[in-house]
């Protein structure tokens, strides 16, 4: 019986398996679903073609990859390096330093110093509150503040502003990623209101914005430049990178013909004048006779430009050349002056003047009604006579009483270098009434500035002849001199004769018997003209309840004048005459504007004046 557990001897023959003979091709048993493994089934030639086109397919591969970096690295290279360099690139502007205002002896009145603004990109700031902590002494900024900002949305943030260099350098030495120093200019105002109307100031981006500042803001502003410098990634420069500097262009000094120390005497008179309790308003403006050039203007209440952020904004202006008024009995020299340049009078010419006089619809009296009274031409100027003066313009006419008020600068800009001028007031003749003739003569219905006022004035002083007023002396041109200013146009409107004869005439009304003897000037012949005029008033479009305005213009010394200052108070409540209140501001601002410029005093003696028609 066979046994089942075998034995040693020969292995007998594994039996051959169905469907395969020793020698046939090996077909496997795969299960259902398998797929077959690669390359199975292929012949030596079919694997070596499918190989071939393998490394066709890995050799292009490999040129795509080569030919990439080759483009990366060497065709496209030095743009992307560009590209990444100019990411790393920053351009800071640099300030031009603004040119200085200076009065006519080199004293400055603006000037700009360096300085500098802390700004931050949160973006980069690393350690808000750790930037806040280190900054906080040095700007002076508590760390909430600080820290409220350094975590804020924008890219830029403003920490500081108008930082010292010293402190500007202790920010730069933290080297606070995200924390970038800008240049910052401040400008100063070193006499502070003295002229102040006249400098103007500039608002917080540096640009102009009132008088002289604003009108020359081209030569004084310059060219701002800039730096491009390679920064790190918290900002700062890299000390071997790129650093290009373009050089700012600093802006040109404007000299002005002010004199410092009278404008300073000018401003300061005003001032007492304005504290009367009665004066809500003084203005003055001085003149040398034989240029035109201002040398002292100025209104009360005025204003510090260093401060004009804080002013009241209807107090920004330069009342000198904007505001208008009607300025009385200034103006009868005006028409005096068309009288005696037309033939119609001189100064002993005699002619009998009642209290009272009708025009149109009117009744137009003298400061006081008065029986006849016989004056000469000089007379009537003396005692200021409404009556006299408007039969004295009857005479001229209506159409050449207009010529000459525009022939002195009536109703026209003077062309000051000054920003908001007005043209005053002056209805054209054909439009008078029989009223407005009256009172255009006598200078009510006719509007002037103070400067109009003075520039009249001007012209009789100077022979005849009106000087356009200027303020601005010289511009410091590009090669760093002075270039000064074109000749301002000059304009005859009488003859040297006319203005000789209402020099003697204007003399008179500062003389004995004349209406402004606190008008003189010790030492100085003096000659000028009071005024005290109605405001109107635009609750009721007339004249009751609208205050007064008292002038008085004048120039010395009479026999040699060299200056002309105009004086005008606006004085809602009280209707004290210019010769009471102006003449005094006029002697005071007068004396000084002399004895600065050392002029000598006169050598002759007033002369005597016949007033009235008695021998």
């Amino acid at each position: 019986m066979p046994s089942s557990v075998r034995g040693p001897g020969p292995r007998p023959p594994r039996p051959t398996p169905i469907g395969r003979a020793d020698s046939g091709p090996f077909v496997s048993r795969r299960a259902p679903g398998t797929r077959r493994s690669s390359g199975a089934g292929l012949s030596v030639e079919q694997r070596g073609r499918r190989n071939r086109w393998g490394l066709v397919v890995l050799v292009a591969l490999l040129v795509l990859v080569v030919g990439r970096l080759v483009v990366l690295q060497g065709i496209d290279g030095a743009a992307y390096a560009s590209a990444a360099e100019q990411d790393r690139l920053r351009t800071i502007p640099l300030a031009a330093i603004r040119g200085q205002i200076l009065d006519r002896d080199g004293n400055p009145l603006a000037y700009t110093v360096d300085a500098s603004k802390v700004v931050a990109d949160p973006t980069v700031v690393r350690d808000p509150a750790r930037t806040a902590l280190a900054l906080t002494t040095l700007l002076d900024v508590p760390v909430p503040e600080l820290t409220e900002k350094l975590t804020d949305d924008s890219r830029y943030v403003v920490l500081a502003t108008q930082l010292v260099p010293e402190t500007a350098d202790a920010v730069e030495a933290l080297e606070l990623a995200g924390v970038y120093l800008r240049d910052d200019p401040v400008r100063l105002y070193p006499v502070g209101a003295v002229g102040g109307q006249v400098v103007g100031f500039v608002g917080r981006e540096g640009t102009g914005l009132a008088g002289i500042e604003q009108v020359f803001e081209e030569e004084l502003s310059g060219t701002a430049g800039q730096r491009t410098v390679e920064v790190g990634s918290g900002g700062h420069p890299i000390p071997s990178g790129i650093d290009e500097v373009t050089e700012a262009v600093d802006g040109r000094d404007v000299t002005l013909t002010l004199d410092e120390d009278l404008q300073f005497v000018t401003d300061e008179r005003l001032a007492e004048a304005c504290a009367d309790g009665a004066t809500t308003r003084a203005s003055a403006v001085v003149l040398e006779v034989a240029t035109g050039r201002v040398a002292a203007m100025g209104s009360c209440p005025g204003y510090d430009p260093g401060s004009y952020s804080t002013t009241d904004p209807d107090l920004l202006g330069n009342p000198v050349v904007s505001d208008v008024f009607e300025p009385g009995s200034i103006m009868k020299a005006v028409t005096l002056a068309a009288a005696v340049e037309e033939g119609h009078a001189t100064p002993d010419r005699v002619m009998t003047v009642d209290g009272h006089i009708e025009a149109g619809d009117r009744v137009v009296t003298d400061a006081h009604d008065h029986d006849p009274i016989d004056w000469t031409v000089t007379g009537i100027l003396a005692k200021s006579s409404n009556v006299g003066t408007i039969m004295l313009a009857r005479e001229v006419g209506d159409e050449k009483l207009e010529e000459y008020l525009r022939a002195f600068g009536v109703g026209e800009k003077s062309g000051i270098e000054l920003p908001g001028e007005s043209r005053g007031i002056l209805q054209d003749s054909a439009e008078w009434s029989g009223v407005r003739a009256a009172n255009v003569a006598i200078g009510q219905g006719v509007s002037v500035t103070t400067l109009q006022m003075a520039s009249i004035y001007q012209a009789i002083a100077n022979g005849g002849v009106r000087v356009e007023p200027r303020v601005v002396q010289s511009v410091t041109g590009a090669d760093g001199r002075p270039a000064e200013t074109p000749e301002p146009a000059r304009t005859r409107v009488v003859s040297e004769s006319t203005a000789e004869q209402m020099a003697y005439m204007l003399e008179a009304v500062v003389g004995p018997g004349g209406t402004a003897p606190l008008a003189q000037v010790e030492g100085f012949r003096v000659a000028g003209k009071t005024g005290t005029a109605q405001r109107a008033n635009p609750e009721c479009n007339c004249y009751a309840g609208g205050g007064y305005v008292t002038t008085f213009v004048g120039f010395a010394p009479a026999d040699d004048p060299q200056y002309v200052v105009a004086v005008d108070l606006e004085r809602p409540t009280s209707s004290a005459e210019g010769g009471q209140v102006a003449a005094p501001v006029f002697a005071d601002v007068m004396r000084a504007a002399l004895m600065a410029d050392g002029v000598v005093p006169s050598g002759t003696a007033r002369p005597e004046f016949r007033l009235t028609g008695a021998p």
